[in-house]
């Protein structure tokens, strides 16, 4: 099927557009039932359920916050759990000659 974009009026284009969003719209849902029905389906030949396949943490809830390790003497509001980047007092103390060790919560 060919149409001539270039001869039609705006009005009919703006028609257009909207019917295709529309079956954009309907296609997506489409494609969700069926990859929904796929997976339920290879679940079912392993003798699961969706439900019983999805992990807690899938749920997009956040994961709970790590315990703080390290505390800075100068300020004690400021903690690190010593995962990730170090903070910026981390590396002063350091810097200072101050050990790790020195730093941490006990």
């Amino acid at each position: 099927m060919t149409i001539d974009l270039n001869s039609m009026s705006q009005k009919e284009l703006l028609e257009l557009k909207k019917d295709i969003d529309k079956a954009l719209v309907a296609a997506e849902e489409r494609s969700r039932r069926d990859a929904l029905a796929a997976a339920r389906k290879a679940a079912a030949e392993f003798g699961f359920s969706i439900d019983e396949l999805m992990k807690p943490g899938d749920t997009g809830k956040k994961r709970s916050k790590n315990p703080a390790k390290y505390r800075n003497p100068e300020n004690p509001a400021q903690t690190w759990s010593g995962l990730g980047r170090k903070p910026q007092w981390i590396h002063d103390a350091l810097e200072k000659g101050t050990d790790l060790k020195k730093l941490e919560i006990r």
